[in-house]
């Protein structure tokens, strides 16, 4: 064991995804009427028009000729129409976990009105801040009243996986950068794989069976939640220009700046490098599960069909990651299976310190994480419940997900991982962080492997330059709806 996680017994807790889905939606005797939630949530008719109209048209005015019609009586609404009680709209991915987006849409369609439920195959969500909320924005400086209400009002549903939630949390933080208050808060209708980002806030694991009456008991925690906040984290990759990497959706290339000037690099900085900046809310990693997670990717990519629901996704996943080095790794000579050390020198900022300090690279570890939610890797919690005796110790303190630090932990080889993540045992605790600065090396290796939000990526290496990746704390958190 890495360290002691409490002081009773370990044992493995059975999950049951079927109990603790129904849980996280709270079946349990509650019964929704359709027609009161559809009153709750519905906006009214020339609002959803003009935000659709503005949408499609990518012009945040163009939903202004919609106030003529509401002027005309259109549908018996008049001037005197009143905002929902809790304005809704729901991003749905199609493509998270089992797929079981256009079901889902379709009901979500029935239960509110097509124009508040998002496809992001369709919409992204960027686009419904920039032209969506920005025509509702526009019509309250026109003056109209139920248009003002119904953007202070709202709440947004997010159907998929972490993934998915990050980027619509991502898109919403455009508004906070525009001063463009209030941020919508945020539910969670778990459709991904791991969905760690639904069962912090009480969503649960995966979405039940009973999926239908579940879709409205889901609305109807959304609509009347507590809210609680979530931060987020700020990450720019730095690599030699020339070198081409096929990063996620939610990094982004962005103009080149200069490094932490505090900060020495081992190898002569480039002449000019590439940039990219992205936002993750619940993990960072580096090394072999960021490489069995990348493989899994492309294979579910490639043969869809595999993709059949969550259980099904972490049996594949299971059994792909026992093909791979992250087992009987002390048996092999290949290089590209050595610990990151080889390739990794990695800075970090502690709770209320403003310099940074080297921390160094345990030589066993081939993964490193960091964690800012409880949740990693479909519900496990690998950094443990430490004891206040340890956290002293150590200099830690207990975390949270708005605490402003990440957890960073390390595993070793495959077994070492399997028991972290049936919790027989803790992670091996490397530091906790206020910010984070890694220089990946090349040489021997010349790829490495990275994730954000189970979203993975392969990063080329150059022999004679470092790549970085800086982690910050953004100055604004998210706020959630909690589902329990």
């Amino acid at each position: 064991m890495e360290s002691p996680a409490t002081g009773e017994t370990t044992r493995i807790t059975a999950r049951t995804s079927m109990i603790e889905s129904f849980r996280g939606c709270g079946l349990a005797g509650m019964r929704i009427d359709k027609e009161e939630l559809r009153r709750t949530l519905l906006m009214p008719q020339y609002l959803r028009l003009a935000m659709r109209d503005s949408i499609r048209l990518k012009d945040p005015a163009a939903g202004e000729a919609r106030l003529i019609e509401r002027d005309r009586d259109v549908d018996g609404e008049g001037k005197n129409v009143e905002p929902p009680q809790t304005p809704m709209v729901v991003f749905i991915n199609r493509l998270s976990g089992g797929r079981h987006g256009p079901m889902l849409k379709e009901r979500l369609q029935q239960l509110i009105a097509e124009e508040q439920v998002f496809d992001l195959q369709d919409v992204k969500p960027n686009e419904f801040v920039r032209y969506g909320l920005k025509c509702l924005e526009m019509l309250a400086d026109l003056g109209d009243s139920c248009a003002r209400e119904t953007r202070e009002k709202m709440r947004v549903m997010v159907a998929g996986g972490d993934g998915t939630v990050g980027w619509v949390l991502g898109s919403l933080g455009e508004l906070k950068e525009q001063g463009r208050e209030p941020f919508p808060p945020v539910g969670i209708i778990p459709l991904g794989t791991g969905n760690d980002l639904s069962r912090s806030f009480g969503w649960g694991g995966s979405f039940p069976f009973a999926w239908k009456s579940a879709v409205k008991k889901s609305l109807h925690k959304a609509s009347t939640g507590p809210i609680c906040h979530l931060d987020s984290w700020h990450i720019r990759l730095s690599m030699p220009a020339g070198e081409v990497v096929d990063p996620p959706h939610s990094l982004k290339l962005t103009e080149e700046s200069a490094l932490d000037e505090g900060l020495e690099v081992e190898r002569q900085l480039p002449e000019k490098a590439t940039c990219y900046e992205g936002v993750f809310y619940n993990y960072f990693s580096i090394g072999m599960d960021a490489q069995v997670a990348y493989g899994f990717h492309h294979l579910r990519n490639e043969k869809p069909y595999l993709a059949q629901g969550p259980i099904t996704n972490k049996l594949i996943y299971s059994g792909y990651s026992c093909t791979q080095g992250w087992f009987f790794t002390p048996c092999s000579s290949n290089p590209s299976l050595r610990g990151l050390k080889n390739i990794l020198r990695m800075h970090v900022k502690k709770v209320n310190c403003s310099e940074w300090e080297q921390i160094p690279v345990p030589s066993s570890v081939r993964a490193i994480v960091a964690l800012n939610l409880h949740n990693y890797g479909s519900g496990r919690n690998p950094w443990g419940n430490l004891k206040p005796q340890y956290l002293d110790k150590r200099g830690f303190v207990e975390a949270h997900a708005d605490d402003g630090l990440l957890e960073i932990f390390g595993l070793k080889q495959g077994w070492h991982a399997s028991f972290v993540m049936v919790e027989l045992i803790s992670a091996k605790h490397i530091a906790q962080a206020a910010a984070i600065r890694l220089e990946i090396r090349g040489g021997e290796w010349t790829d490495a492997y990275l994730q954000m939000d189970g979203e993975p990526w392969k990063q080329p290496l150059s022999k004679d330059y470092s790549t970085f990746v800086e982690i910050k704390k953004v100055p604004f958190q998210s706020i959630m709806v909690t589902g329990e």
